[in-house]
């Protein structure tokens, strides 16, 4: 790896002496997904009592981010934004807290409650300004940063300078590592029957210089692949990937405008050509998930997954057979935004069923009354059976429509119980 320039600015040391400079006690700050600080935590992994008495706020993904509070001293506490199954015991035992927040929600948390020590940072080699790049992911990071006593730094060569990324200067960090380790891999694999339905339907939807807003995942990325004939697209999203440099390639983005998102994620291909790229923003959650600004464009389509949607059209995110296996992320920002923009519209994709024993995802109520998106946060819901348009319908002509793009086979249990529910209103 090349010797990063000016040592003079900082104190440059090994993994090691990064991870024993964190003192028990202290609140610590580890960014996720494409930003995940690899090397630190497996060295604290390594060595558990390195991280004796921590206190650890992480925006770690489930399905990107490795890292468990299992790794750890039993005396660390980590609070994250996501859950996750195999975080249950944690939880349980209080190693583990999970913070019910959107990113706005999560953003407005730290302007005004949190307290930071060391705030850790992964960054590119610093350009001839002596400025390093946030790069792929950029999410929290400034706005911690910015309240942290002190920075903690590593340097990888493998996190791309991103024109149009945010930045912070090498003089910033009060310790620096030089690492050259990989960033995340996320693979979505190949679309589903089922995805590839769905992602039509949503596809028709979506007009010529409409602002448009997907995540990651199956659907998302066949979406991607099937606007590359539209024109003028605007990406103003949480997480995008491999569909999106794609479809940025195809000449469906608007060129006048700076497409911005708070993290990319996928292929190691992806990452060397995000350096590239000039018109995609990579810029702080504040930015990115700020509704006034979001709602300020017209036509903003927002496509968000669930687990379930119940026949209310209301939206779970977060529970599945009654156990926490995920957080609300963005969804709810970017939800209502598109609620309110002009001409916007606020979509729930998912599958109708699921599981080898199928069961259905449109039910009569949501599973433990977890509701993550309420009703009035979505317009549009759509299964690979049809698109379940809500806007202005009534109550019980909203049932209707989500009954009809359910699953065939349940559909007559779902009239069965909304006939019972509906004697009840």
């Amino acid at each position: 790896m090349p010797a990063v320039r000016d040592r003079r600015v900082t104190r440059f040391v090994p993994i090691a002496a990064l991870a024993d400079a964190l003192q028990p006690g202290e609140r610590v700050f580890f960014p996720g997904s494409a930003g995940e600080p690899v090397a630190l935590l497996s060295a604290l992994a390594a060595r558990p009592e390195r991280s004796r008495g921590l206190r650890i706020l992480s925006t770690a993904v489930p399905g990107i981010n490795r890292a468990s509070p299992d790794d750890l001293d039993p005396s660390v506490v980590t609070t994250g934004l996501f859950m996750q199954p195999r975080f249950g015991r944690a939880q349980r035992e209080g190693r583990f807290q999970h913070l019910p927040l959107s990113f706005a929600g999560f953003v407005e948390h730290i302007r005004d409650r949190v307290t930071i020590d060391t705030c850790v940072v992964h960054v590119s080699p610093p350009d001839d300004a002596g400025r390093c790049s946030l790069g792929a992911a950029v999410e929290f990071t400034p706005l911690v940063q910015a309240k942290s006593a002190r920075t903690f730094a590593l340097i990888n060569p493998n996190m791309p300078a991103i024109p149009g990324g945010q930045t912070l200067p090498l003089a910033a960090f009060d310790l620096v590592c030089e690492v050259d380790t990989p960033l995340p891999v996320y693979d979505v694999g190949t679309p589903s029957a089922s995805a590839t339905i769905i992602a039509r339907h949503i596809a028709s939807l979506v007009e010529d210089g409409s602002a448009l807003q997907a995540g990651l995942g199956k659907v998302p990325e066949t979406l991607f692949a099937l606007l590359h004939d539209r024109r003028g697209l605007r990406l103003q999203s949480g997480m995008l990937g491999d569909g999106a440099l794609q479809l940025s390639r195809s000449g469906a983005l608007d060129p006048n405008f700076r497409h911005a998102s708070c993290v990319w994620v996928g292929s190691s291909g992806l990452y060397r050509e995000l350096a590239t790229l000039e018109r995609l923003s990579v810029l702080s959650c504040d930015i990115t998930h700020d509704i006034c600004r979001l709602a300020s464009a017209d036509r903003f389509i927002a496509v968000n997954s669930a687990l379930s949607v119940d026949l209310f059209g209301q939206a779970n995110l977060e529970h599945a057979n009654g156990r926490a296996v995920s957080g609300v992320g963005g969804a709810p920002d970017f939800a209502s935004a598109a609620r309110i923009s002009r001409g916007g519209i606020s979509i729930v994709a998912l599958p109708a069923s699921y599981g080898v024993e199928p069961r259905s995802r449109i039910v009569p109520r949501l599973d433990g009354g977890m509701v993550s998106l309420p009703c009035h946060a979505i317009d549009v819901v759509i299964t690979e059976h049809g698109i379940a348009d809500l806007r202005g319908r009534c109550v019980f002509a909203r049932a209707e429509a989500l009954i009809s793009v359910a699953d065939p086979v349940f559909r007559a249990d779902l009239e069965v119980a909304w006939n019972a529910i509906k004697q009840k209103l």
